[in-house]
């Protein structure tokens, strides 16, 4: 085994830098959600090849780049068909999504009803509890059995 230089970071350093950079990938996603942001570039800002990246981030967030976008522009999604005042395409495209079609089977996918019967109100419904509480308990679920069976 070769000696150990100084300029050699440790396998625990290098994890510890690597969650850095991806948590401040994530949080660039949490922030730009709204904006086309593509696996190459978020790579490139965590300074990984996209193939290193996407495991690597999958490993520390139990989901793909695109897979915690897309659930962070549901979530936004949500609170904006909530209030009421836009329409579905309008909500579509204030989120970042260039596609109803896809926009719409996400949205279906992770929280169970369409959007716009999520936004006539046949979504889950929580009268009377704070916005930051009902963010919470609406949080879209990407693997809905999954959470079932850890549940029973």
């Amino acid at each position: 085994m070769a000696p150990r230089t100084p300029t050699t970071p440790s396998a625990d350093q290098q994890r510890l830098d690597d969650l850095v950079r991806l948590r401040r990938v994530r949080d660039r996603i949490d922030r730009e959600y709204d904006r086309p942001l593509d696996v190459a570039a978020l790579a490139r800002d965590a300074a990984m090849s996209p193939g290193h990246f996407s495991r690597r981030f999958r490993a520390a967030y139990g989901e793909s780049p695109y897979q915690y976008l897309m659930t962070r522009r549901i979530e936004r999604a949500m609170a904006l068909l909530r209030r009421g005042d836009r329409t579905v395409t309008e909500v579509c495209f204030a989120v970042g999504c260039s596609s109803l079609g896809t926009f719409s089977s996400r949205f279906t996918e992770l929280v169970g009803v369409t959007p716009s019967a999520y936004r006539a109100g046949a979504g889950p419904g929580l009268p009377g509890v704070p916005a930051c509480v009902a963010k919470q308990v609406t949080r879209p679920v990407r693997n809905r059995e999954a959470d079932r069976g850890r549940a029973g």
